[in-house]
């Protein structure tokens, strides 16, 4: 299981010379010596995959390829305490070491460590060889002894019952094979087998994977893939990662490292493992624990606030690394990591950038865009021009819709008419994604769908994880609202999500754009009062000072801030913020 610490366990190759130093004090005496150290190209990986397919003690580089900053870091983030917050989740806070107050995590006595899980596992299978160690568990192969797997090679993980020494970290484990158990048949995840338990361990019994991670196999390629290869393994990716969060489950833990090929074969198929960090959420809620490795944490992670999109910001800084070989992020600290998530931009003017296709780069940012409104959902980097007619895209429904339909139906008849004239300006590939949305919810022969259409595709394309993660209870409140059926033409109204299209480089045209098409059919002369009646905004909001440069003197019309801040939707919250 990974967590937000990039300290290396000490192995023979970290002793060498690879390691990376941490902490405050070390950074300081770094600076002071005024000369940069000779890092290696290779730096040591946060966290060592608990699925190496290479015996613990080898000494080949596991590690992401790194890159250094030209510019100087801002000021210290808000992450600074995070290693003590993270120990105190699975209660190894050393005696000296500073703590958070964190009353929930504190450790508790009595734990109750029965799971529940066949206690046969030694009479299933059979333990060969250890192939991977983490911080709270290792990894072993294994041959069942008996049943449907006898003879076959398995991989088991195994988590001592010692180290779950908080409430969290059973939980965590409970969840793990939960969510494994309940999604497990998708040909990108790890097939589970089954869950075991004695009075020391815990044991996962999953696929064996004998192809290696793809952090391997990016370092066998000289530290990046060409475009066309990078697209293969991206797709794969998204494929199960847009899977999971339909059904409300977030993975938390995404890097190179938690990806393994099937086999060693240049054409095989990629899995995803490690779900020990995943968590359900559901699309109106966030979370607020900070878990994931260093190198891969969204900058609303740090900031304790955050949802699917975090996992969408970790696939950016794999895309990065595939096509570049360096990290977008980098420092020699991992506090230093964390201003760098939080405040640098990543660099696409040196080599290889210049020399990638213009869509490749534009699939990059729109993931690691540090507004988590802006970023991409999964469905659609599936469907973005770079992966256009990719073979083994398989679109999904996209929970984004949901969140996005019901806030129409609650808008103004104004602001319904504003998102009318935007989506008239979307360009073919954003329609194509939003008719292959409406096809999902199985429109009428009419061409029509009701709100009862969007649960109905969803209970069609849910697991046994939808009830834990209470998505079908979000969906349901969603079909229960009066309203009307959509045509695809109001449906793309409906679903246009205003921030990702300001967060790309044509949202000023597309603005514009909307705002002309508002003044022939939509924009009319209005009083402050009905724009405020329109908000829905209280009597005690200021309303004539802060909607007057809302409207045109000349004519009474929407002016196009206004328009703009329509769009956007607003409240009388946002109103006394202002």
């Amino acid at each position: 299981m990974g967590l937000c610490h990039g300290k290396p366990i000490e192995t023979p190759e970290n002793l060498s010379g690879n390691s990376i130093i941490q902490g405050d004090n070390n950074e300081h005496a770094l600076n002071s010596t005024g000369k940069t150290p000779k890092f290696p190209f290779y730096s040591p990986s946060p966290l060592p995959s608990l699925f190496k397919n290479s015996p613990a003690n080898s000494s080949s580089v596991t590690s992401t390829p790194l890159r250094f900053f030209k510019r100087p870091f801002p000021p210290p983030s808000p992450a600074k305490h995070i290693k003590a917050l993270l120990a105190r989740r699975h209660g190894s806070v050393k005696p000296n070491e500073a703590t958070i107050p964190e009353g929930s995590e504190c450790e508790i006595v009595g734990l109750d460590k029965n799971f529940g899980y066949s206690k046969s596992f030694g009479s299933h299978f059979e333990i060969e060889e250890e192939v991977g160690r983490g911080h709270f568990g290792y990894a072993c192969s294994a041959r069942g002894k008996k049943g449907g797997l006898r003879g076959q090679g398995v991989a088991v993980k195994v988590i001592p019952k010692l180290k779950m020494t908080t409430a969290i970290a059973i939980e965590d484990v409970r969840r793990e094979v939960k969510i494994l158990r309940a999604l497990s048949g998708h040909k990108n995840l790890v097939q589970f087998y089954e869950a075991y338990e004695d009075e020391d361990n815990v044991y996962i019994v999953m696929e064996l994977c004998n192809g290696g991670e793809l952090l391997d196999r990016i370092l066998s390629r000289g530290g990046k893939y060409a475009e066309e290869d990078a697209k293969d393994v991206m797709v794969q990716i998204l494929n199960i990662v847009a899977y999971c969060h339909l059904q409300g489950v977030v993975h938390r833990d995404l890097k190179p490292e938690n990806f393994l090929f099937v086999s060693k074969d240049e054409r095989s198929s990629l899995k995803a493992i490690d779900f020990g960090l995943s968590d359900y959420v559901k699309p109106d809620e966030r979370l607020n624990d900070i878990v994931g490795s260093a190198y891969y944490v969204a900058p609303e992670v740090l900031h304790r606030s955050y949802g699917t999109e975090a996992d969408m910001w970790s696939i950016g800084v794999i895309a990065y690394i595939l096509l570049c070989g360096s990290r977008p992020f980098w420092a020699r600290t991992e506090s230093g990591i964390f201003r760098a998530v939080l405040k640098a931009d990543p660099s696409f003017e040196e080599d290889p950038w210049p020399n990638l296709s213009p869509d490749a780069i534009d699939f990059v940012k729109q993931l690691l865009n540090k507004d988590y409104r802006k970023r991409l959902t999964a469905v659609q980097a599936l469907s973005h021009p770079w992966l256009a007619g990719h073979h083994d895209v398989k679109i999904h429904l996209d929970m984004i819709i949901y969140r996005l339909v019901k806030a129409y139906i609650c808008s103004s008849s104004l602001r319904k008419a504003a998102l009318g004239a935007l989506a008239r300006t979307l360009t073919i590939p954003q329609l194509a994604y939003l008719r292959e949305q409406f096809t999902l919810l199985v429109p009428s022969k009419s061409g029509l769908i009701s709100l009862q259409n969007f649960k109905s595709a969803m209970v069609k394309n849910s697991t046994d994880a939808v009830k834990d993660s209470h998505v079908l209870e979000y969906v349901n409140g969603v079909s229960s609202l009066q309203y009307r059926k959509f045509d695809f033409e109001e449906f793309c109204a409906a679903a246009v999500s205003v921030h990702q299209l300001e967060g790309i480089a044509s949202w000023e045209q597309h603005a514009r754009s909307a705002y002309e098409f508002f003044e022939k059919d939509g924009n009319r002369p209005i009083m402050i009062e009905e724009l405020a009646s329109e908000l829905g905004l209280s009597p005690s909001v200021p309303v004539h000072v802060v909607l007057q440069d809302w409207i045109r003197h000349s004519d009474g019309k929407l002016s196009f801030l206004g328009f703009v801040r329509l769009l956007h939707g607003v409240s009388s919250r946002s109103f006394q913020k202002a």
